[in-house]
């Protein structure tokens, strides 16, 4: 039975964790060792947009010392990534580029949905447990130093997710400018909570009320998760029981809470802070239980690096989660249903026939469909500028479980299904972030989806028993049905000049009528 070691390492807002985990047979992960210090990067970002140089030489000495402890293990692979308080600094690329030439460690800097999306697969990890709860009224309440992320659940389905700044550090850091009485603190916390929490609650909520809510946090967590084990076959504590930490939290000194909480004195007050943001929340949802799996991003990390090596069999369908998220941006922008679930059948039904042309895998089938499912969200502000508006609704908008640079990928689809298509050279002046091969999977899908859009150009679903065959230099779509399709015809002609550019295949729309 070969065993592989793993190591996962989580630059944080408040401190670094670095998880040796052991892989071994089909489906076992183990965490072998946990190292954690604190470095309080976040600070510094939130309030001056840098980290300092004090602060730099403590990073690049503790990532030294994980290096010697991955070492000492034998460790086969690592992940290393940084969140928000690298990700939010005026010089990010320079503070990547002196850690690898400090330390030898290369991080890589997660965008907020890919990092909420990993909190979520180490959320996910526990099982049949994680499922068992979502199968309810069920929220992530994933409480991070710069922001906060919402994410609905009802019958194991993502309804929605939503990121709030409202980040314990950078809470912190705007009461140390006011700075407050003890007495004051907790309610100058929950009115800076409220303005944002009731927008979201009119937005998501409106008379639904949430049965649970999952924590993630590196606050309270632990406390919830000790609670939890002190009472036999205990898996969650009620809204009460959570009361009774506040009192303690509102009542205690610093010294004695550290002692109690098993955390450091400098933790104390963040602590407090999610706790408060953390009953607000259950208030705001009617939520009567909150769990706690003991996770962090380091195992989602892990669970990410087992799943892709195929060590481990996945548990949750995410992929469904993604499809999820885009339907629910869908229809706040009230897009049809019906003509976005035409257009994913008709595109990847093209997508699949073409795979020996395109070279393209699973990842950009996902795009492909998530843009089928976006395609017209922009008509909700202009009738005209519909792939503009489309476009920029997208990059507004953040989906989780997808980078920034795929997010934008799925906007351009999106924008050129409506617009004519910017070649690279134009396209970089416009300050795009795509590179090369991002640009040549837009102008593909761009490709595919213009073609299927105009096999529904009326949007009366003419086209039935769609079937895709590649012969020679020809794609052969051939449909079933008795209706008129003057109009799609016409516009198929016109949408083929630019697919025959792009993959040097001649699509051929062909028309079976029952007699």
């Amino acid at each position: 039975m070969s065993t592989r070691t793993f190591a996962a390492i989580d630059v944080g807002s408040f401190e670094l964790t670095m998880k040796i985990f052991e892989f071994s047979g089909k489906n076992h992960m183990r965490e072998l060792d946990c190292i954690t210090q604190h470095i309080d990067l976040g600070s510094d970002t939130y309030a001056t947009g840098k980290i300092s140089q004090e602060k730099m030489d403590d990073l690049c000495r503790t990532l030294k010392e994980f290096a010697q402890i991955m070492a000492s293990y034998q460790v086969e692979g690592y992940r290393a990534y940084g969140t928000s308080a690298i990700r939010e600094t005026e010089n990010t690329m320079i503070i990547q580029d002196q850690i690898e030439q400090r330390t030898g460690i290369r991080v890589e800097i997660l965008s907020n949905s890919e990092q909420r999306f990993l909190h979520y697969k180490s959320v996910a990890a526990k099982g049949e447990k994680f499922r068992k709860i979502i199968e309810g009224k069920t929220a992530i309440a994933d409480i991070g130093g710069g922001s906060i992320q919402l994410s609905l659940f009802d019958h194991d389905t993502l309804i929605s997710t939503q990121n709030l700044r409202l980040g314990v550090l950078r809470l912190q850091e705007q009461l140390n400018h006011l700075n407050p009485g003890r007495a004051q603190i907790e309610t100058i916390i929950d009115e800076m909570a409220s303005a944002q929490l009731g927008i979201y609650k009119k937005m998501h909520l409106k008379d639904r009320e949430i049965e649970n809510i999952i924590i993630v946090d590196d606050y309270i967590s632990p406390w919830v998760v000790r609670k939890c084990m002190e009472e036999e076959g205990g898996d969650a504590v009620s809204r009460q029981e959570f009361e009774g930490l506040l009192n303690l939290l509102r009542n205690g000194g610093t010294m004695e809470l550290a002692k109690r909480l098993d955390v450091t004195e400098e933790k104390v007050p963040l602590v407090f802070i999610s706790a408060v943001l953390t009953r607000r929340i259950m208030e705001l949802m009617g939520a009567e239980y909150l769990w706690a799996f003991g996770v962090n991003l380091c195992d989602g990390i892990a669970y990410e690096y087992a799943e892709n090596a195929k060590l481990i069999r996945r548990e949750h369908d995410f992929e469904a989660d993604i499809i999820a998220c885009a339907m629910n941006i869908s229809r706040r922008y009230m897009g049809s249903r019906r003509r976005a679930e035409t257009l994913e059948n008709l595109t990847t039904i093209i997508f699949d026939s073409m795979k020996k042309i395109h070279g393209l895998g699973k990842r950009e089938r996902l795009y492909l469909r998530l843009a089928a499912i976006l395609h017209d969200c922009g008509k909700y502000i202009s009738l005209v500028n519909i792939g503009e508006t489309s476009y920029n609704i997208i990059m507004a908008t953040e989906i989780i479980g997808l980078s920034h640079a795929e997010r934008e990928i799925v906007a351009n689809v999106v924008r050129y299904n409506h617009s004519s298509f910017d070649y690279f050279k134009g396209l970089q002046s416009s300050g795009t972030e795509l590179d090369r091969d991002s640009y040549l999977v837009v102008a593909k899908l761009t490709a595919i989806i213009r073609l299927a859009n105009s096999m529904d150009r009326s949007h009366k679903q003419k086209m039935n028993g769609v079937k895709a065959v590649l012969k020679d230099n020809e794609l052969i779509l051939s449909v079933d049905t008795q209706e008129d399709i003057t109009l799609e015809s016409g516009f198929f002609h016109r949408r083929s000049e630019f697919f025959r550019e792009v993959f040097s295949v001649t699509p051929v729309l062909k028309q079976k009528k029952r007699i």
